[in-house]
């Protein structure tokens, strides 16, 4: 019997209340522009962060975006630089991981060494994305992530504003409350370009290595990192730095 992937909804007609919360959105990139000298967008080129940066490039918002190429990203999903940077009518900054520290990772644990052990994958994570992000967001005011909570119970209390207490700034997550259904009608609305993988059962996109598609009604976040048993689905972008004392090492 052939497996059934998920796949993205497509909703006849607008969700109940749209209108509203595209305008709740759009006037929250605006407030943002205006409050903050240096705000960004930290672009996974998501469904989520294509929906952002439309709407930064449709308020006009003073926002920048940008994105970490890991090295390890589908195709598909690095083709999405130019697409955006198209959308927004301006450059999108791309930070790379550090070439000694990926060099060193590869020498002593292998290209894939982060199936090995969680502490391995969080290293990996730390390297790769991680410490670019820090280099992205030094000397920032703000910044914008296209988290939500329909992402599943680990982000269940998502706020739409919070305090970057490791970095001393502020962040935005101003999809928070947005369901399913609305996110994917603002992309038909507005025929936006997103990353093909979705139409072929991949709910959530990361790294290549870390990534598959989902089956019908599994959790949203259950195709990341899928060989670890328990724990939080995260890189650690949301979380600071990882206190890898605290890992479970868990083996598939």
């Amino acid at each position: 019997m052939s497996v059934v992937l998920w796949q993205p909804p497509r909703p006849a007609t607008a969700p109940a209340g749209f209108d509203a919360r595209v305008a709740a959105l759009h006037a929250a990139i605006s407030a943002i522009g205006s409050r903050f000298s240096r705000a960004a967008l930290a672009s996974s080129l998501s469904a989520e962060d294509t929906v952002l940066a439309h709407a930064i490039a449709a308020t006009g918002a003073r926002i920048d975006v940008f994105v970490i190429d890991t090295g390890r990203l589908h195709p598909e999903t690095s083709a999405l630089i130019a697409s955006t940077q198209a959308l927004l009518g301006a450059a999108v900054d791309v930070l790379k991981p550090a070439p000694q520290a990926v060099a060193d990772y590869v020498r002593t644990h292998g290209d894939n060494g982060f199936y090995e052990s969680v502490a391995l994958r969080h290293a990996c994570c730390q390297l790769r994305k991680v410490e670019p992000l820090a280099r992205a967001l030094a000397g920032r005011d703000a910044w914008l992530t296209g988290q939500r909570r329909a992402h599943g119970p680990d982000r269940a209390q998502l706020a739409l504003e919070e305090h970057d207490a490791a970095r001393g700034i502020s962040k935005f997550n101003p999809l928070a409350l947005w369901s399913d259904d609305e996110l994917w009608h603002y992309v038909e609305h507005h025929a936006l370009t997103v990353n093909p993988l979705y139409a072929r059962g991949y709910g959530s996109i990361g790294c290549e290595p870390c990534t598959r598609a989902l089956r019908a009604g599994e959790d949203p976040r259950a195709g990341r990192w899928w060989w670890e048993l328990g724990g939080a689905k995260e890189c650690g972008l949301h979380l600071g730095r990882l206190d890898e004392a605290a890992l479970i090492e868990e083996k598939s």
